[in-house]
């Protein structure tokens, strides 16, 4: 089969994706997006002048933690930069995550559920499917890197560095996109595609992160071993280095390229990577809802839990010193004691950041409720309940990964930011102690965004997808809010607000009672309501 032969109905595959993807999209897309325009605001009204702005980056440019968390600033006096700084890095890791993510869902997701062979019936090449879902992330990407450069410029940032902050971002995406591309074609699930890409994308972030982290005298070259660290170093608003946006776009359509070529040579609903044969008898552990649940959830609560730990151990790394990083600008030091609960600033940083884990959290718990929703969808759900197990322990073996293991997950943040912090400020058990605390206290925010998803899953499970929404925008009022001087009646609408600023506050259990107590009535709502519907 000839390429043009092979890549027939890609048009209307690619709009079905986008159609079909249009909330997903549009929630992540609106989150990048606040999140590059929230910061430059930020930034203008927090630091006005040239002189303020370039202390800042010194600040930054001296501490290695921020320099491994989100790089180096380059050009010290401009409200572009700056913004480059704050969001490159980890929006170029969230792009590339959205573009693994698109990638699987309409080629290996379709593929392992039987769809992709009822189309390959039709007039639809080999290759559609793969070119639909690269098509489906480059266009993701394209939109947050051209409304970035839009915004940038037009708020008066030089036009050429707010180009290459843009394309910058566009890479990114298109350079993962590239990497899912070869990821589908090695497995034969679909969870195992994007569990590949997901450890290219933290292999990346931790060589970038390294890099920068050693500065002038240590390994500064693994930067160039990662495509995270080539997107840094196009140096919006300084060198503009246009030529590795084309290292990033080559380096993408090269795996795209490659991705096409070992489709060619596997079986549909293949991989290339040889399974291994399962044990010859179920474990002990699969004879109940709870061991299966468990045996689905464990690898996504494993990674959300090294994630949140070495998170937890950069911001309390970064702890020593921030009195003086904050203060070069009061506004800045006004609002991270307004988040934080208490006028000492440590304190008031490190309560903040601990917040910022617990928002991670929510993430976590939202995501793991909603495989509930994909396992009644994917027909998964129906043999195991034509089984005999009831539908609330079925249920209740899966939430129980929002309510326990999101408290791993603080627990985990926690244990490391009091490391972190106890290793620079001195007293590791003594801060260790408070940071796990102050992990711990979140928990019954993080509940309430998972009873949301209980709930919509229970009542309206058409409308299951919506949590995501929820938790976007009630996060953006948490995170941005402050910085944007937000009416007080607006951050009460968010739990994280009723949270007890630890370790600087005094602690208050009335709010975690209030929340709790929410919680288990929207859950127990939820669960009624599953009770009572079709599944299916």
């Amino acid at each position: 089969m000839n390429a043009a032969a092979s890549i027939t109905g890609t048009g209307p595959l690619l709009r079905f994706a986008l159609r079909r993807d249009r909330t997903m999209l549009a929630c992540w897309v609106y989150a990048l997006l606040a999140s590059v325009i929230g910061t430059a605001v930020s930034f203008r009204k927090l630091y006005p002048t040239a002189s303020s702005r370039e202390q800042l980056a010194a600040g930054i440019n001296d501490n290695g933690s921020l320099r491994a968390l989100y790089g180096a600033v380059y050009d010290t006096g401009s409200i572009g930069a700056l913004t480059a700084w704050r969001i490159l890095g980890l929006g170029g890791l969230m792009l590339g995550l959205l573009s693994v993510l698109l990638v699987t869902r309409h080629t290996r997701a379709e593929e392992e559920s039987g769809r992709l062979e009822l189309l390959g019936t039709g007039a639809v090449g080999r290759g559609a499917p793969l070119a639909a879902g690269i098509g489906a992330a480059l266009t993701a990407s394209a939109v947050v890197g051209a409304i970035t450069a839009a915004f940038l410029a037009g708020s008066g940032e030089q036009l050429n560095g707010s180009l290459a902050f843009g394309a910058a971002l566009f890479g990114c995406g298109a350079c993962f996109a590239g990497v899912a591309a070869v990821a589908v074609q090695l497995t034969g699930t679909g969870r195992a595609a994007n569990g590949i890409g997901g450890a290219v994308l933290g292999l990346a972030f931790l060589l970038r992160a390294v890099g920068d982290a050693a500065g002038s005298g240590g390994p500064g070259w693994l930067l160039w071993l990662s495509p995270l660290g080539w997107a840094e170093r196009v140096r919006p608003y300084d060198d503009n280095a246009w030529w590795l946006v084309a290292l990033l776009l080559l380096a993408g359509a090269a795996q795209a390229a490659l991705g096409y070529g070992l489709a060619g040579r596997r079986d549909l609903g293949g991989g290339l990577l040889p399974q291994r044969p399962g044990p010859p008898a179920a474990a002990s552990s699969l004879r109940s809802a709870a061991g299966l649940a468990w045996r689905l959830q464990r690898g996504s609560l494993i990674g959300w839990t090294v994630g949140l730990a070495l998170g937890g151990a950069l911001l309390g790394g970064i702890s020593k010193g921030v009195d003086q990083l904050v203060s070069s600008s009061a506004g800045v030091e006004q609002i991270v004691q307004r988040m934080g609960g208490t006028a000492q600033v440590t304190d008031a940083y490190l309560a903040t950041a601990m917040n910022l884990l617990a928002m991670v959290a929510a993430v976590y718990a939202v995501q793991a409720v909603l495989r509930l929703r994909g396992e009644e969808t994917s027909g998964r759900a129906e043999p195991v309940l034509a089984s005999g197990v009831r539908r609330l322990a079925w249920a209740g073996g899966h939430l129980l990964h929002p309510l326990l293991g999101s408290a791993a997950l603080l627990l985990a943040g926690g244990l490391t930011a009091g490391l972190g912090a106890g290793a620079v400020l001195g007293d590791v058990p003594g801060w260790t102690g408070r940071m796990v605390v102050a992990g711990l206290v979140q928990l019954p925010a993080v509940w309430v965004f998972a009873a949301v998803t209980v709930a919509l899953f229970g009542l309206r499970p058409q409308w299951t997808g919506a949590a995501w929404g929820v938790l976007g925008a009630l996060l953006f009022i948490a995170y941005l809010g402050p910085a944007l001087n937000a009416g007080q009646w607006l951050l009460d609408l968010t739990p994280f607000t009723h949270i007890p600023k630890l370790p600087g506050a005094t602690f208050h259990a009335a709010p975690l009672l209030w929340l709790t107590l929410l919680s288990a009535l929207l859950a127990g709502a939820g669960l009624a309501g599953l009770r009572r519907r079709d599944i299916g």
